[in-house]
């Protein structure tokens, strides 16, 4: 999946460079990624292309959104106002790439009716019923981590059927809906260790 969405978005690169067809190989080079290795992910799906001719780019654009679920608005309630949920607000590929935020919710008094983004804050009182009534059906969590696993619940229960979680914790929703977690702190953690690495690599090599 995150191959075909790194072909999706050079793809689009191409299109909007007046580009009509592209090659496997042209793709890969572009990616980083073997010609070979792009021909296989997309026998998954069906027929594209032809041999010695390559790829419509305009056809190839169309039938990658549509295997990654980008030709069509997916309605996004997002839970946590704060500094983060702001910012996701803020975040403008959003709408463009067809993921609408359709209601914001808070447990913070102070923010309820406040707008950001164009977008009212609304009581969490009233996520449920929202939810439901605009046929919202994924979520984005970006509460302490304390009320993240609550959160979810609630959304779980009002339809939701996938979440993206920004709260630093695992949240349990065994098979009732899909999970994404974003933990900021474990991707810098990680980054770190790799560079400590390549750190002490150079060092050693310098003895």
């Amino acid at each position: 999946m995150k191959r075909l969405t790194l072909y999706l978005r050079e793809v689009e690169h191409l299109l909007a460079q007046g580009e009509k067809r592209v090659s496997s190989r042209q793709l890969g080079q572009g990616l980083g990624v073997t010609d070979t290795q792009i021909r296989k992910d997309l026998s998954w799906f069906g027929q594209f292309g032809q041999a010695g001719v390559g790829y419509s780019i305009e056809d190839l654009a169309a039938r990658l959104r549509q295997i990654l679920g980008k030709d069509r608005t997916w309605k996004t309630a997002l839970v946590g106002a704060g500094r983060l949920g702001q910012a996701i607000l803020s975040y403008g590929p959003f709408a463009r790439d067809g993921f609408e935020i359709a209601a914001v919710f808070d447990a913070d008094a102070s923010l309820i009716g406040s707008e950001v983004g164009g977008r009212c804050i609304r009581r969490m009182e009233e996520l449920d019923q929202i939810v439901r009534d605009r046929e919202i059906v994924l979520g984005i969590i970006s509460v302490p981590k304390e009320a993240a696993q609550a959160t979810a619940d609630r959304l779980i229960d009002a339809g939701v059927l996938g979440i993206l979680n920004f709260a630093p914790v695992r949240l349990d929703v065994a098979d009732r809906a899909s999970v994404v977690s974003v933990d900021f702190s474990a991707r810098l953690e990680q980054l770190a260790f790799q560079v400590s690495l390549g750190l002490k690599g150079s060092i050693d090599g310098d003895d």
